[in-house]
């Protein structure tokens, strides 16, 4: 539950327009940051930085780990729906026989469609949970489907084509069946309102809280992450655990990912990393939390290696409980240049901790191994693809964060590649107030975003501690946007520190204050141009920063703090202090912190529900009119680079050449040709 996702004032983001046709723009040039465009979503492609620079042992080991990151392509698919697999495959089925009238607004609206469930590794969207409907008609999709081969439509076995379509077609056009992959809803069973797939379709929210507090014992200061590697279904009135692994759920794919970890483990820099590579094929091909923990514990050793990657079930996010990781990988290698700056971070980590506003019972007494680096990623994969955080802090586990420590990583060449694609775009003249703003952005903006995202991940999640006998677990449904707000405070308030200053990673002693004024703009007003009009706040992160920007709005009212003015009917952020702003951040983080290390469900169901998730409907209105002139595309993800691997007449490896030239539907076909191992249904 450790992730960053970009957070740019270039590209803050309005709700999908379904009826909006596509938009192409050709890549001229390897480098040419913006590959194309269709709904909401702009796709971008970033640049692997000193690729040359890395010795044949480096590139041949990225190159085995970038295929076992795409070995687990479609597990994520069907974590999300059970039914995604089987629509990815009938539209992919239909794109590429389709011998119709593509000029058609049917065709192009399927076209759009299909783009989006790529983006979304399903049919629900990526950031807002809820399910994306069609541009395009029942009669078109039927009639495409009865003109494919009957050999290719993704039937059930036994299962005629007018069968499948009477049970495919509700669940791509009827609005309430499925309709949002997670929800966060405490007034409902989010297990059973949640379309994803960890959980059997009888399973109850019940069911599951019940089914995993009989596991834990509160006096285990080791716990393992208990049902993070598995679906819970009922098998003759049972509960029972459909565990993923080697011989279990999903075993076609991981079978693949096993095989190229261990191909990637002949090329590993050190014995420390060829360890963690040797666990991680244990913990696949047992399926044992025990063993994965084992692995945690080996990887954040792994300090040496230039070469690092994520590969597995690792993030909670996409299950309302918290409990069910989503597949995903990265693969990197360090950005030495930058890398040498953000250690600072690493080695003061103490002095955070010490100053932290927080109660000296919720602070370690002994920060213990963190390690920060800054990375050029490699690849992206699984839950980080298209769609990717810019940092990354693992592992998620609270014992082996206290006694062994964590990694933090910024993904330099992504952020470049926001920064690069996004520029002058119009967005700080229309909800920027004041020319002071403007400048303090436009010549700190960058900088004071990548330090936030730093601090974010290096201290904030690596800091603080749970009581005694308190469930990691406890939050519940509002844990995740807990902790997002507890790191997102921690990296607030020490931004504005003389600290900053005195260890360099500052040089103005204002510059502080674009981050401020971004961040409290973002919450306030413009992250409401994410969401459709009259909808409530839903994902964790921008129920985060609402929490925190409201909050602070709230109890600052009395010094007028911070204050929303109307101008020619445009709504504005103003600070009026911004030294009362970090007292403000700082008293947050100290509630905040507490009701994590307390388990105070109460507490944190108070502030996510009181700030986080109702919507001013006229300022909502207003803030989507505003930013749809701007005519941006709000949201991003990106196409991989290629990689081929040269050989001798011997099959031996001899270069890796990396290639950018590859577009978006090309790229996704060529995976689901690739890559695709699983059944179309796993239910």
């Amino acid at each position: 539950m450790k992730k960053v996702f970009i957070i740019m004032v270039t590209a803050l983001l309005c709700f999908s327009c379904k009826n909006q046709k596509q938009e192409t723009v050709q890549v001229q040039d390897p480098f040419d940051y913006n590959v194309e465009k269709f709904a909401d979503l702009g796709i971008l492609r970033y640049q692997v930085t000193d690729w040359d620079s890395l010795s044949l042992n480096q590139k041949k080991l990225i190159y085995c780990l970038n295929e076992a990151a795409l070995e687990g392509r479609d597990i994520l698919f069907d974590q999300n729906n059970r039914y995604n697999l089987a629509i990815r495959r009938t539209l992919e089925a239909i794109y590429t026989n389709y011998e119709g009238d593509k000029t058609t607004k049917d065709y192009e609206e399927f076209v759009v469609y299909l783009k989006r469930v790529w983006f979304s590794n399903g049919i629900h969207h990526h950031y807002g949970e809820e399910k994306f409907l069609p541009g395009f008609s029942h009669d078109f999709f039927a009639q495409a489907v009865k003109a494919l081969p009957d050999s290719i439509v993704p039937t059930r076995e036994g299962q005629s084509v007018d069968a499948f379509l009477t049970e495919i077609t509700p669940v791509i056009f009827t609005p309430d069946l499925y309709a949002k992959k997670v929800n966060q809803d405490s007034s409902l069973d989010v297990i059973v309102a949640s379309a994803n797939n960890y959980y059997g379709e009888s399973v109850t929210q019940k069911d599951v809280e019940k089914y995993y507090n009989a596991m834990k014992n509160p006096n285990d200061s080791t716990p393992v992450p208990y049902g993070l590697n598995s679906r819970l279904v009922k098998k003759d009135g049972q509960l029972v655990e459909e565990v993923y692994k080697v011989g279990g759920l999903y075993s076609p794919a991981i079978e693949r990912i096993v095989y190229w970890l261990q191909e990637a483990s002949k090329y590993a820099e050190t014995a420390q990393q060829k360890q963690v590579i040797d666990l991680l094929v244990d913990f696949y091909k047992t399926g044992s939390l025990k063993k994965y923990d084992e692995y945690a514990v080996a990887w954040v050793h792994d300090t040496e290696s230039m070469v690092d990657f994520v590969n597995g079930f690792t993030e909670s996010y996409g299950d309302a409980l918290g409990i069910k990781a989503s597949w995903e990988s990265v693969v990197n290698f360090k950005d030495l240049r930058s890398t040498a700056l953000t250690k600072i971070l690493g080695d003061n980590a103490q002095w955070f901790e010490d100053h932290s506003p927080a109660d000296p019972r919720f602070k370690k007494k002994e920060v213990k191994g963190i390690t920060f680096k800054t990375i050029t990623t490699a690849l992206l994969a699984g839950d980080c693809y298209p769609s990717t955080p810019i940092g990354i802090n693992l592992p998620n586990s609270n014992w082996i964060r206290k006694d062994f420590g964590s990694k933090s990583v910024t993904l330099t060449n992504i952020t470049e590649a926001y920064d690069k694609a996004a520029a002058g775009n119009g967005f700080n003249d229309e909800f920027v107030c004041c020319t002071y703003e403007k400048e303090l952005m436009e010549k700190y903006g960058a900088q004071t975003d990548n330090l936030h995202t730093d601090l974010h991940e290096c201290l904030g999640h690596a800091s603080g501690q749970l009581l005694p006998g308190v469930d990691q677990d406890a939050l519940k449904v509002y844990g995740s946007t807990i902790e997002e707000g507890r790191a997102d405070l921690f990296g607030l308030y020490y931004m504005g520190d003389p600290k900053m200053l005195e260890l360099g990673l500052l040089d103005n002693e204002d510059a502080y204050k674009a981050e401020y004024y971004k961040y409290i703009m973002n919450g306030l007003l413009t992250q409401l141009s994410r969401i459709e009009l009259g909808k409530d706040i839903e994902e964790s992160h921008m129920r985060n920063r609402a929490m925190i920007a409201r909050w602070a709005f709230e109890h600052g009212k009395k010094d007028n703090v911070i204050e929303l003015r109307k101008e020619n009917d445009k709504t504005y952020v103003v600070i009026n202090d911004y030294t009362k702003l970090r007292t403000l951040f700082g008293d947050l983080l100290a509630e905040i912190q507490r009701v994590k290390s307390e388990g105070d469900f109460e507490g944190a169901k108070n502030l996510v529900e009181q700030y986080a998730v109702k919507v001013d409907p006229e300022l909502h209105k207003e803030i989507l009119e505003r930013y749809a002139k701007l005519n941006i595309a709000p949201y991003k993800g990106f196409v991989n680079p290629v990689y081929e691997a040269v050989k001798d007449a011997n099959g031996n490896i001899t270069d890796v050449k990396v290639t950018y030239t590859e577009g978006y539907a090309e790229q996704m076909l060529r995976y689901s040709k690739d890559y695709s191992h699983l059944p179309t249904y796993n239910d």
